[in-house]
C-alpha cells in the first residue's frame, strides 16, 4: 500500500485495491502534485470549460460573485476588548482584510473600520496565497493576537504572533511552522502548542498527538510535553480558561471523532481526568460541569438517555459526588442543537422536528430556572433558523443573534438576557439585502418513509405558480452528526430559485437532526440507511408531482460527496444529473489518504475483513458497472484539499471515462476542503455546478 505524501505505484501489494484482487490502474492519480497527474487534471479542466463555459456560466458566475462581493452583506463580528473584529472579502480584497470597529460605529450604516492586516498585500509581499484561518486575542488587555494563515486554503496552517498596537507581526514572537495543529494563549509569555515537531509527534491521521507548554523565546521543539496521546488516536488539544476565580487549563485526548478524555491540568502538570463517558462532550463554565451524552449513561442507579444534557458542580463531582441535574432530555422528535453561556445564563437551541425553539436556563440556589423563547419573538420565520452566540461568556449577559430562512434574508443583532432569564428586545444591527425575489417561492416541510419504515423529514422550496414538473435540486449530507437547517443563500437564490427551480434539503440519518441516535442509526455497517433515506426523498419529490427523474438533480460534498457517489452508482434511475464535490469515493483506500484514517469510527476500517465486507457495498469506486446507464455527473475537487484527497475524484472520473459514462471533472488548484480560496474562485466553482444542472435538467 502507498502512504499519503509518497508517489503511488501499482505493485502486487496493491492487489486488494479493487474487488476480485485486481490492481487499481488509477493509483498514479493519487500523486497530488505529480506532473503526470496534474497534466491529466489540466486536460479534464479544459474539457470541463469547453462543456460548461460560455454565456450561462458567465452570467451565473457574475450573479454569485456579486452576492459574495456585496458591500451590503452582513459583516460577521466577534467582540474583544471593546472592539468588534471582522474578516472581509470583496472584489477589491480577494484574500480579505482583518479589521475592527466599535459597537457604536457598527450600529451606523457605514462603520469606520480600522484595517489590521491586509491579506492581499501580505500574499503579494510573501509570494504565498494566504487564506485566513482565524485569530486568538490575548485577553483581558487584548494587545496581542495569534493569527492563523493557510497556504491556499489547506487545513495545515501557520501561526504568527501579531501586535494589535503596532499592527505588525511580532519579531521573535510565537511562530508555528506550517502543520495541522495550533497555538492558544495561557498568558502573555506562555501558550499551549499542538503541532508537528518531528518524527513521532503526529497521529496516523496526521494531527498532533502531543500537548506542549511553550514559553516565549524557547524553540518549539524544546517546549516540554505535558501530554502525549497514542499514535492511533485522532488528535489532542489544550485550552486555558481565563474566567476570574475559575482559571484552569484543560487537555483533551480525542481517540476518534466520537470519543475523548478530558483532563484538568494541576500543579506540576499533573492531570486529573473528568470521569464521564468517553463518548460525551464536556463543557465547563465557572463552577459548573456540563455533560452532553451521545450514549446512555448509568449513574447512581439511574439511566440518563443519550442526547441528554446534564449539569453538576465541578468540584463536588471531582470529589466523587454524582449528583447531576438533567437540563435537557431528548424525545423521539427533539434534540439539542446548540448551547451557549453568557455570564449567568445557559441558552439552549432545541430542534423539534428540525424546527427551532429556544430556552434560557439560569442556575439559582433553588435549582435551574427555565424560560422559553418563541423564535417568532426573535424575528425568525416559521420554517427558519435562529443562531444564538454569547458575546462574552465571562463578563457579559449579551448574545449575538442571527435569524435566517430559505427565503428570508439573514438579520444580525444583539440582545441582553435579564436576571430572570427573559431575553430583552433584540437590537437589530444589520440585515442582508434580498439578493433575489423570495415571493416567487414557498417553503414547506414534508416527511417520507424510508425502506425500513423510518420517517425522514425534508424541506422543500418550490415556485408558487410553476407548472410541474420543475427542475429540482436535492441536497444532502447525512454524516458526522451534522444537522442541515434552513438558511438564506443569495447564490442559490439567484442561480437556481430565481430561474424557476425548486430546492429540497434532506434530513437523512447520519446527521444530527434528531440527536446522536439519528447519527448512530447510519454508522458503519448501517451506512446504507442514509442512502435509502435520500433515495426515499428523491422518490417522494416525484410522487408529489414536484418533478420527474429526468428533471431531478442532486448535489453534495465531502461526506455528501460519498452520498452522491452512492446515488450515482446505486440509484441512477432516480436522477437526471449528479454534482459530486470534494468527495470520498474509494472506501478501500480512504484511510490511507491524508486525514482519512480519522474517519474510521464513522465508516469502518477497510483493513478489517469484517468491515470491508460492508464497506465494499457502498464504496462507489467499486460499484461502477460497465454498460449500466448512469446520469450525467460533475465531479469537482481541489488540489490543495489536504483533508479529502483529490485522488478520490480523479480516479472516479478516470474509471467512468473508461466505462464511457457522461462525466465532467474539474479540479481547482487552491481552496482546500472548501474548494475555493477566494470569492472569485467560489463563484466560478458554484457556477460550474449550476450551469451543469441547468444544461442537464431544463431540456
Amino acid at each position: 500500500m502507498t502512504t499519503p505524501g509518497t508517489t503511488p505505484t501499482t505493485t502486487a501489494d496493491d492487489d486488494d485495491a479493487r474487488p476480485g484482487g485486481r490492481v487499481d490502474p488509477h493509483l498514479w492519480l493519487e500523486d497530488v502534485d505529480g506532473e503526470d497527474a496534474l497534466s491529466w487534471v489540466r486536460e479534464r479542466n479544459a474539457e470541463a470549460l469547453d462543456r460548461l463555459g460560455g454565456g450561462l456560466h458567465t452570467t451565473i458566475r457574475d450573479e454569485i460573485l456579486e452576492v459574495l462581493d456585496s458591500k451590503d452583506k452582513i459583516p460577521a463580528v466577534g467582540e474583544a476588548g471593546g472592539y468588534l473584529y471582522n474578516v472581509w472579502q470583496d472584489e477589491d480584497h480577494e484574500r480579505g482584510l482583518w479589521r475592527r470597529t466599535t459597537l457604536d460605529s457598527y450600529r451606523t450604516p457605514e462603520p469606520e473600520w480600522e484595517v489590521l492586516l491586509d491579506l492581499d498585500a501580505l500574499s503579494e509581499a510573501e509570494g504565498v496565497g494566504w487564506v485566513w484561518h482565524g485569530a486568538s486575542i490575548l485577553r483581558p488587555d487584548c494587545r496581542r493576537a495569534l493569527v492563523d494563515l493557510s497556504r491556499g486554503g489547506s487545513d495545515a496552517d501557520v501561526t504568527r504572533e501579531f501586535d494589535l498596537g503596532t499592527l505588525t507581526f511580532v519579531d521573535g514572537g510565537f511562530e508555528r511552522p506550517e502543520a495541522k495543529g495550533g497555538v492558544s494563549w495561557i498568558d502573555a509569555g506562555t501558550t499551549w502548542l499542538t503541532t508537528d515537531t518531528g518524527e513521532g509527534s503526529t497521529t496516523t491521521s496526521g494531527y498532533p498527538r502531543q500537548v506542549r507548554r511553550w514559553t516565549r523565546g524557547t524553540p518549539l521543539e524544546e517546549a516540554p510535553v505535558v501530554f502525549e496521546a497514542e499514535v492511533t488516536d485522532l488528535a489532542v488539544s489544550a485550552h486555558h480558561d481565563r474566567t476570574p476565580g475559575f482559571e484552569r487549563d484543560l487537555v483533551v485526548r480525542a481517540t476518534d471523532f466520537y470519543h475523548q478524555q478530558v483532563f484538568l491540568v494541576g500543579e506540576d502538570d499533573a492531570l486529573t481526568r473528568i470521569e464521564v463517558p468517553d463518548s460525551s462532550e464536556v463543557g465547563l463554565h465557572r463552577e459548573w460541569l456540563l455533560v452532553e451524552l451521545r450514549e446512555d449513561w448509568e449513574l447512581g442507579g439511574r439511566t440518563y438517555a443519550g442526547g441528554s444534557l446534564l449539569a453538576a458542580r465541578l468540584q463536588p463531582f471531582l470529589a466523587g459526588d454524582r449528583d447531576v441535574e438533567v437540563l435537557f432530555e431528548p424525545t423521539p422528535t427533539s434534540s439539542l442543537a446548540a448551547s451557549t453561556w453568557t455570564r449567568s445564563h445557559l441558552v439552549l437551541t432545541i430542534l423539534e422536528d428540525v424546527t427551532d425553539r429556544v430556552q434560557v436556563l439560569t442556575p439559582t440556589a433553588a435549582g435551574w430556572r427555565r424560560a422559553d423563547v418563541a423564535p417568532a419573538d426573535l424575528g425568525a420565520p416559521t420554517l427558519g433558523t435562529v443562531v444564538l452566540r454569547a458575546v462574552d461568556g465571562i463578563d457579559s449577559e449579551d448574545v449575538w443573534l442571527t435569524v435566517t430562512g430559505f427565503l428570508t434574508p439573514s438579520t444580525f443583532g444583539r440582545a441582553t438576557i435579564g436576571p430572570d432569564g427573559v431575553v430583552g428586545e433584540p437590537e437589530h444591527l444589520k440585515a442582508a439585502p434580498a439578493f433575489f425575489d423570495g415571493s416567487t417561492h414557498e417553503v414547506s416541510q414534508h416527511r417520507v418513509a424510508s425502506d425500513d419504515g423510518t420517517v425522514v423529514p425534508y424541506f422543500l422550496v418550490r415556485p408558487r405558480d410553476a407548472v410541474s414538473p420543475v427542475p429540482t435540486l436535492l441536497y444532502g449530507y447525512g454524516g458526522f452528526e451534522i444537522s442541515l437547517r434552513p438558511s438564506y443563500s443569495g447564490g442559490l437564490g439567484r442561480a437556481w430559485l430565481a430561474r424557476g427551480g425548486a430546492y429540497a434539503l434532506a434530513n437523512i440519518r447520519g446527521g444530527g437532526e434528531y440527536g446522536p441516535r439519528w447519527h448512530q442509526l447510519a454508522l458503519r455497517e448501517n451506512r446504507h440507511r442514509a442512502y435509502e433515506d435520500f433515495a426515499a426523498v428523491a422518490r417522494d419529490l416525484v410522487d408529489r408531482g414536484v418533478t420527474t427523474p429526468d428533471r431531478l438533480g442532486t448535489q453534495g460534498g465531502s461526506n455528501g460527496g460519498l452520498l452522491m457517489g452512492n446515488m450515482y452508482t446505486q440509484y441512477p434511475e432516480l436522477f437526471g444529473a449528479v454534482v459530486c464535490q470534494v468527495p470520498l469515493l474509494d472506501m478501500r483506500r480512504y484511510h490511507l489518504l491524508l486525514a482519512g484514517a480519522s474517519w474510521a469510527a464513522e465508516y469502518g476500517d477497510p483493513d478489517d475483513p469484517a468491515d470491508w465486507e460492508f464497506l465494499q457495498r457502498w464504496s462507489p469506486y467499486h460499484l461502477v458497472e460497465p454498460g449500466r446507464a448512469y446520469p450525467p455527473l460533475l465531479l469537482t475537487t481541489s488540489t490543495r484539499d489536504d483533508r479529502v484527497h483529490p485522488g478520490h475524484a480523479r480516479k472516479f472520473a478516470a474509471l467512468l471515462r473508461e466505462a464511457g459514462a457522461d462525466v465532467t471533472s474539474y479540479e481547482n488548484i487552491e481552496g482546500g476542503h472548501g474548494g475555493a480560496a477566494t470569492n472569485a474562485q467560489a463563484a466560478h466553482m458554484s457556477a460550474l455546478a449550476y450551469t451543469f444542472l441547468w444544461q442537464r435538467l431544463s431540456r
